[in-house]
């Protein structure tokens, strides 16, 4: 993991997806614009200039230079704004970190991947067509999926403003920016070997809590010394 870190070019163009204007502001789908915007203040990136079809700041990262944009378009024609951005830069697709919402992580979670599909991510969908590949790094801040009880399809889900606690979403944009940061500073494969690991025993104790609600009344009850296993990876 560490010879695969050391020979991963660094981060040039740091992206935050979402949704232009105040009607999105607050909304699930713009969680990665909201972690980039904070990442600006982080780096002392100053104002925003228009360029590439979205916001643009350039600032100097733990590894170096490094560009923040935010694309102004609407999040199903992000790579019109992150095409032009990375070649300008003269970015290949693994220096490309991209910030965005993922309701297949829980609320409150953050992930980190370096490649893959879009998962029917119309932002992330945008941006491989723009590079010609998917195998641009992500940060995945979750926001999980709606409740059985929610009158909408997916679309909807992710276009309504969050509905948690305030100081909790808070939470989740500032976990964002720590791995982010964390991605910068020492590469995607260090950054998840940190933030995906678990405590250990977390795992065994979730197991023996599915148990206890599953098991019948008059079940035996689970062991709650059997051996645990050290940290893992989500």
């Amino acid at each position: 993991m560490a010879d695969a870190a050391a020979d991963a070019p660094p981060v040039r163009l740091v992206v935050g997806l979402g949704n232009p204007g105040a009607k999105y502001a607050r909304t699930r789908h713009n969680a990665g614009q909201r972690v980039v915007q904070e990442l600006a203040l982080c780096l002392d990136a100053g104002r925003f200039a228009t360029r590439y079809a979205g916001h643009y700041a350039e600032a100097h990262g733990p590894s170096g230079p490094v560009a923040l944009l935010i694309p102004a378009t609407y999040m199903n024609d992000s790579g019109s704004s992150v095409g032009p951005a990375a070649g300008t830069l003269h970015a290949v697709a693994g220096q490309v970190l991209v910030v965005h919402d993922d309701i297949d992580v829980p609320f409150g979670e953050v992930r980190g991947k370096r490649g893959g599909g879009h998962g029917g991510h119309n932002g992330l969908r945008s941006i491989i067509s723009a590079l010609g590949s998917s195998d641009f790094l992500r940060i995945r801040v979750g926001v999980g999926r709606a409740p059985a009880a929610f009158r909408g399809d997916e679309a909807a889900w992710v276009l309504a403003t969050f509905d948690e606690p305030v100081a909790d979403v808070q939470t989740l944009i500032e976990a964002g920016l720590t791995m982010t940061e964390a991605v910068l500073a020492d590469g995607m494969e260090e950054a998840i070997a940190r933030f995906h690991a678990r405590p250990a025993g977390e795992r065994a104790r979730a197991r023996t809590e599915r148990r206890r609600a599953d098991a019948p009344d008059d079940a035996d009850p689970v062991d709650d010394d059997a051996g645990e296993p050290g940290p893992g990876f989500a």
